[in-house]
């Protein structure tokens, strides 16, 4: 099993990057946001009670985030692995994925970490929210979701190399080039 955790910080390019990790190994993609959105959509048990925190602007507790993504996990029929993208966000987060993969037999192969320059992170977000409308790039918004970034999701950087699961990416330049990086990193563990 081939099971990714794709890493970087807002607008660093995970999403497109996952595509095309996808699409090369055949493995499958596990995005937080649409798994909770589709459970939501389906009614599911999980789904209600995500809504419910969400209702009063709570973040989901881990386990349910867990519960969630074993999930969705547990319904890939003969599945090559998975890229998580968006999950683990926090050390609890990530000792929980690593259990529940480790009850199934798996592990984590690798660590991606998309590394982009701050600068560059604030360009590619105002373009996008120019592009796409979305209400959540705009430069205010921008600024919060990174400091958020660096205070509560960045010390996963640390715990993964600790694990020896860690692979710098750069994140910046050809989208070609990003590529075939992350590709040599992902063929070494193979």
């Amino acid at each position: 099993m081939l099971n990714i955790v794709i890493f970087g910080a807002p607008g660093s390019g995970k999403g497109t990057q996952s595509e095309r990790i996808v699409e090369k190994y055949g493995i499958n993609h596990i995005s937080t946001g649409d798994v909770l959105r589709a459970e939501i959509k389906k009614g599911t048990e999980l789904g209600k009670v995500a809504q419910s925190y969400i209702d009063q602007g709570q973040l989901l507790p881990d386990h349910l985030i867990v519960d969630i993504l074993a999930a969705t996990l547990d319904s890939f029929a003969e599945s090559k692995g998975v890229i998580f993208d968006g999950f683990p966000r926090t050390i609890a987060q990530a000792e929980a994925l690593k259990k529940m993969l480790a009850e199934r037999g798996q592990a984590v192969s690798i660590m991606l970490n998309l590394d982009v320059p701050e600068e560059e992170l604030m360009k590619r977000l105002i373009k996008r929210g120019q592009e796409s409308g979305r209400a959540d790039d705009n430069e205010e918004t921008i600024k919060k979701r990174l400091v958020v970034y660096h205070n509560q999701t960045a010390p996963l950087i640390d715990w993964y190399k600790q694990e020896g699961l860690y692979a710098h990416i750069h994140g910046f330049g050809a989208l070609e080039t990003i590529t075939a990086e992350i590709c040599q990193a992902i063929d070494k563990v193979k």
